[in-house]
């Protein structure tokens, strides 16, 4: 009779268990990640909507294409999906969210960006900050903590449509990542 894997993992010996690789992310396979709509936690048409395109970068620079990108992007109630398209440009639109205060400070209006790629491990966790809130954003105390060379990676630039945020996994411009 064989041991139970709490024994097993308890006694130290992995006589009789495999241990599983660890798999990239990917494929992303829309049926099932993305619904109607997802894509937008506002109507496009309102006044406060900010449509938002991301690209993703590998080390070398290149951006990450469809099928191979997926972005999530959250804070408050607003939760968003989106894949890149043939152009590597993942679109959603959502409203900027509000100044939020904290006991170390007001947090600059920000989305929480997670990003899916083939040939991650796990996603990657970033923040995107609004280029109008430079005030706030020198005042977040979260983006204080990042070294000041670094924290332009973290803001949104405006385009002539909404606003572009560039993220790159490795290399010279890799993004700010954080840890969970």
């Amino acid at each position: 009779m064989s041991a139970a894997p709490d024994e097993v993992r308890d006694s130290g010996s992995l006589t009789g268990y495999a241990l599983t690789p660890s798999q990239t992310i990917g494929p992303l396979y829309g049926f099932a990640l993305l619904l109607e709509g997802i894509e937008n936690s506002v109507d496009p048409g309102s006044p406060n909507a900010i449509a938002i395109d991301v690209s993703v970068a590998d080390g070398n620079g290149r951006v990450i294409p469809y099928p191979d990108t997926l972005i999530e992007a959250w804070h408050g109630d607003q939760w968003v999906r989106a894949r890149a398209g043939e152009n590597g440009l993942a679109r959603f639109v959502v409203r900027k969210p509000d100044p939020e205060p904290t006991p170390y400070g007001i947090l600059a209006p920000h989305l929480n960006i997670v990003v899916f790629a083939s040939g991650l491990l796990k996603q990657a966790v970033t923040r995107l900050y609004f280029p109008d809130e430079d005030d706030l954003n020198t005042e977040d105390p979260v983006l204080a903590r990042i070294p000041a060379d670094l924290r332009q990676r973290m803001i949104a630039r405006e385009t002539g449509d909404g606003l572009r945020f560039d993220i790159h996994l490795q290399g010279a411009r890799e993004s700010v990542f954080f840890q969970f």
